[in-house]
C-alpha cells in the first residue's frame, strides 16, 4: 500500500503546512505549474516525487520533468499531465490516446479547480487536486491525499490549506 499526496499549481509556493502532509505520504505527485524548482527540490529531500511540467514552467523544469508521466503504482495504471481536461472534455491533444489506452487513474492540474470524477465510458478515475499555491483565481488552496492498495484507490481526502491570500 502507498499513501499518495497529490498537488498541483504551486506556482513557486511551498510552506510548512504543505510539508507537513508531504512527510505523511509515501510518495508525492505534482501535476505541473511547479514554478521555482525549490518546490520540487524541497519535496524530493523528504519523499519520492513524480511530477510533470506545466504551462508556466521554465526550461529547467521541462528538462527535469516530462509533459506526460505514465507509470504503474502498485497495480494501478496512472497518467499525470498538466492540461488534460476532464471526462467528456479531455484536451484534444490527449483525447485519442486516452480513448485507445485509458489508464485507471488520470490526473491533471491547470484549472485550479478541485475535481474528482469517474469517467463511466472509459472506466477511468479523474483527479485534479486544485491549486496548492497562492497565484491564480482560486479562493481556497487544496491538495488530495489517497492510498493505492493493489488495484484499489481508496481513502481519498481533500486537504484545504486555507485561503489563497
Amino acid at each position: 500500500m502507498k499513501k499518495i499526496l497529490l498537488l498541483s499549481d504551486t506556482h513557486s509556493h511551498i510552506d510548512d503546512t504543505i510539508l507537513k502532509y508531504v512527510k505523511l505520504a509515501d510518495e508525492v505527485w505534482h501535476a505541473g505549474d511547479i514554478g521555482d524548482l525549490i518546490v520540487t527540490d524541497t519535496i524530493k529531500k523528504l519523499k519520492p516525487l513524480r511530477a510533470v511540467y506545466g504551462n508556466i514552467d521554465d526550461g529547467k523544469a521541462r528538462l527535469e520533468f516530462p509533459l506526460h508521466n505514465r507509470f504503474t503504482c502498485e497495480e494501478v495504471d496512472v497518467w499525470i499531465t498538466h492540461i488534460g481536461g476532464y471526462p467528456g472534455k479531455y484536451n484534444q491533444e490527449i483525447r485519442a490516446e486516452i480513448r485507445q489506452n485509458p489508464p485507471k487513474l488520470f490526473i491533471c492540474g491547470h484549472s485550479h479547480i478541485l475535481k474528482v470524477q469517474f469517467d463511466k465510458e472509459l472506466n477511468v478515475l479523474h483527479m485534479n487536486p486544485g491549486a496548492a499555491g497562492k497565484h491564480g483565481f482560486h479562493q481556497v488552496r487544496t491538495m488530495l491525499q489517497f492510498e493505492i492498495d493493489g488495484d484499489k484507490i481508496q481513502n481519498l481526502n481533500v486537504i484545504e490549506l486555507g485561503n489563497r491570500v
